[in-house]
């Protein structure tokens, strides 16, 4: 079974190894849609794969270092592409959330990544 639950946060970024030129070289902003995939078996005696409010509990305290941030500012994040984006959450969550099967990031409305730990 897998579960999933969606977060959103606003942030600044620039891409420092565009080329010049390349518009998203220069500062600018995204409203980020992460869904956070879960599998795992559901527990026989809660009925559930994990509670959605222990996930949030352990989602929460990363997505707000994101919120209103410029991500260039953070370590491991200089060159922040939602790839790159992407894969910092992966290994932000995964040690604490075992079961996290897959991240899809959504930079745009028509743009994002799917990233599975590989």
């Amino acid at each position: 079974m897998i579960i999933f639950k969606k977060f959103t946060f606003d942030c600044a970024h620039y891409l420092p190894k565009v080329p010049v030129g390349h518009k998203c070289r220069n500062m600018h902003g995204h409203t980020y849609h992460v869904t956070f995939f879960i599998d795992g078996p559901i527990d026989d005696n809660l009925g559930w794969v994990m509670d959605f409010t222990d996930l949030k509990n352990i989602v929460k305290p990363v997505i707000q270092q994101l919120d209103h941030a410029v991500l260039n500012e953070i370590p491991g994040l200089e060159n922040p592409t939602a790839e790159n984006l992407a894969v910092w959450l992966w290994n932000e969550l995964k040690p604490a959330i075992p079961q996290l099967d897959k991240i899809e990031l959504m930079e745009t409305p028509t743009s994002g990544v799917i990233y599975n730990g590989s």
